[in-house]
């Protein structure tokens, strides 16, 4: 469908008839405003921002509560990655529909002094929460440029130590949503919650730990290698954690019992079943001093990690699942070894993304930087091209998935 056709409709000329053409034809105007919402809806939502300029009709269903709700009956769409740079100063996304870099309007609230260098943490559905250097939240709808302030913690809670960000919509209530912070010094963790239906921070829960299936959390491991990494803290281990990815972990809810998982300082997965008010951790990967980077997605309602380890003169990236039944680590895929050959030596640093069956990797070091995308089903793994403004590339450190829907509220 060309934009063109709504104006194109209206001629002084004669119609031919269906006969004379062959075919059945309509006119764009004989559509009555519900079946247009319904039509408009279906759509790439990129599209979005063209409406208004098509034609007044077409400018009034924009604005519309029938087109949001009519878009919101829509089941899925292709997913966009909003991008992380240094600066925190853009919103660029990569359009997985279109495969093309947008550049979208910096949400106005982000831009008050109290938000600027604000820090891109969890997505969930259509929305994105950001997180200040004071450890207040915000929620923003990238295509409408809708955000909501949520209310503070008190200071008890915003002084614990933050181990994982993540938010959930629900399918059946997807104008809400829930933000999740888990907190503490293992092996002493807990959970408080922001539901958008009460719109407070609700009662804290805290964790304990499984014991017959956990090891023992251990802080003076000696076998540990210490390293200062890009946001200046002290890790154990040699795994590495853009700024942007400090509060890695991904969240899955299967037969109704919410998990929230991260990675530990160690490298290791825990896993945090907030439905049981449990948790627990795998076992690890790799041996703590082997060099590695390392991080988790979520695709398809599982918990996936992604790991760049290098052995025999070669670097070598690999998708892994756990199975619960036998208690394992399973690789399900794996980089063709001529594109991850590239990365031996060079320190590299992946952080990652998933959305449905694909994960976006983010790879950076001192020498280089890509962008990745791997299709689980097919097993297509395909560079993207750089995102050039004024004719340099930029340099991303890392994404974050989410569906583009104007509908999603804040």
């Amino acid at each position: 469908m060309e934009y063109g056709d709504c104006k194109s409709s209206r001629t002084t000329g004669k119609r031919k008839s269906p006969e004379e053409d062959g075919i059945l034809s309509f006119s764009m105007d004989d559509l009555n405003q519900d079946v247009l919402e319904r039509l408009l809806s279906w759509l790439p939502t990129s599209t979005f921002f063209r409406l208004n300029s098509v034609c007044k009709r077409w400018k009034s269903v924009a604005a519309s509560a029938g087109f949001k709700l009519a878009c919101s009956h829509v089941p899925s769409r292709d997913p966009w990655f909003f991008m992380v740079n240094p600066h925190l100063n853009q919103s660029i996304i990569f359009d997985s529909a279109d495969r093309s870099w947008k550049k979208l309007h910096h949400p106005p609230l982000l831009k008050k002094h109290s938000y600027q260098n604000s820090m891109p943490v969890a997505t969930s559905g259509g929305l994105v929460c950001f997180r200040n250097v004071t450890g207040n939240f915000i929620i923003c709808n990238l295509v409408t440029g809708s955000c909501r302030e949520l209310p503070p913690l008190d200071p008890t809670r915003r002084n614990q130590t933050l181990h994982a960000i993540v938010m959930n919509t629900s399918s059946e209530y997807p104008s809400s949503y829930k933000l999740m912070l888990v907190s503490g010094e293992l092996p002493k963790l807990s959970c408080i919650v922001y539901n958008s239906c009460v719109g407070c921070w609700e009662e804290e829960i805290a964790l304990s730990r499984k014991v017959e299936d956990s090891l023992e959390f251990d802080s003076n491991d000696d076998n540990a290698v210490y390293f200062l990494n890009k946001a200046g803290n002290v890790v154990a281990t040699n795994m590495q954690r853009s700024p942007s990815k400090q509060y890695s972990s991904v969240i899955t809810n299967n037969d109704g019992e919410e998990t929230v998982y991260f990675l530990s300082s160690s490298g290791k997965v825990v896993v945090c079943n907030l439905t049981q008010k449990r948790f627990f951790e795998y076992p690890g990967l790799l041996p703590v001093y082997s060099e590695y980077s390392i991080d988790m997605v979520e695709c398809g309602g599982e918990m996936l990690v992604v790991l760049l380890s290098e052995f025999l003169e070669s670097a070598s990236l690999r998708v892994w699942r756990y199975d619960e039944e036998i208690r394992s680590w399973q690789q399900i895929a794996a980089m063709p070894p001529a594109m991850s050959h590239e990365w031996f030596g060079r320190k590299v640093d992946i952080n990652c993304v998933g959305a449905g069956h694909r994960i976006l990797i983010c790879s950076n070091s001192g020498e280089l930087f890509s962008y990745v995308l791997c299709d689980l089903v097919t097993n297509e793994w395909v560079e993207l091209p750089k995102c050039c403004m004024n004719g340099e590339a930029v340099e991303f450190m890392s994404a974050f998935s989410f569906e583009p829907r104007i509908e999603a509220s804040v």
